[in-house]
């Protein structure tokens, strides 16, 4: 009988933890819902223009960097799953938001001039997607928005610092699109950063 009363109570206990963890999340406003399903389509457009992009040019850029926008896809995918919010993820190259199927029509036809142009296509991507970042995470109390866009951000900085690099080893420049001269003169004067897991 002691035994069956110890059995109860670990599972009583594991099943209590299992609880907690579920309900470890801040409550998820109509903005902080609509922030996540425009960036998960945000981070396709980068993933779905490199993608194009590295085909055309074969760029080391592309080919690494795409990878790198399907985990920041995963990471938001996984948060919108945790609250149970339903999203679709369309074929490559098409969105259900008009502004980001513009910016990827666009992209693709400019990208597909030069080698140059798509470095600076890039380099603008990443621009955009660290400013629409600190814009949802200014405009959010939650803190489980506020940390994986926070690491979005970060992978973002050391993206742009990769596409700028190149360029200006190619012998041109970039000119934010969205940044302001000093946050991207301070991000680009900046290290490579870790950005965890």
């Amino acid at each position: 009988m002691k035994n069956v009363i110890k059995m109860l109570l670990v599972l009583l206990t594991f099943s209590t933890i299992n609880a907690c963890k579920k309900t470890n999340l801040d409550p998820l406003t109509n903005a902080d819902k609509e922030s996540l399903l425009f960036m998960l389509e945000e981070e396709k457009l980068a993933r779905d223009t490199y993608e194009f992009l590295d085909t055309k040019w074969g760029i080391s850029q592309f080919a690494n960097i795409k990878k790198s926008e399907q985990s920041h896809m995963d990471a938001i995918s996984n948060l919108l799953d945790q609250y149970k919010i339903a999203y679709t993820i369309l074929t490559y190259g098409n969105f259900s938001n008009q502004d980001l199927q513009d910016y990827y029509d666009q992209f693709v036809l400019d990208g597909a001039v030069s080698a140059e142009i798509a470095l600076q296509i890039g380099a603008t991507i990443e621009d955009l997607d660290i400013v629409d970042l600190e814009n949802y995470k200014s405009n959010t109390v939650n803190s489980n928005i506020v940390s994986v866009f926070d690491k979005l951000q970060c992978g973002s900085r050391n993206h742009l610092r990769s596409f700028v690099s190149t360029i200006d080893s190619n012998g041109n420049t970039y000119s934010p699109q969205f940044l302001s001269s000093s946050e991207y003169l301070s991000i680009i004067n900046g290290s490579n950063e870790q950005c965890g897991k």
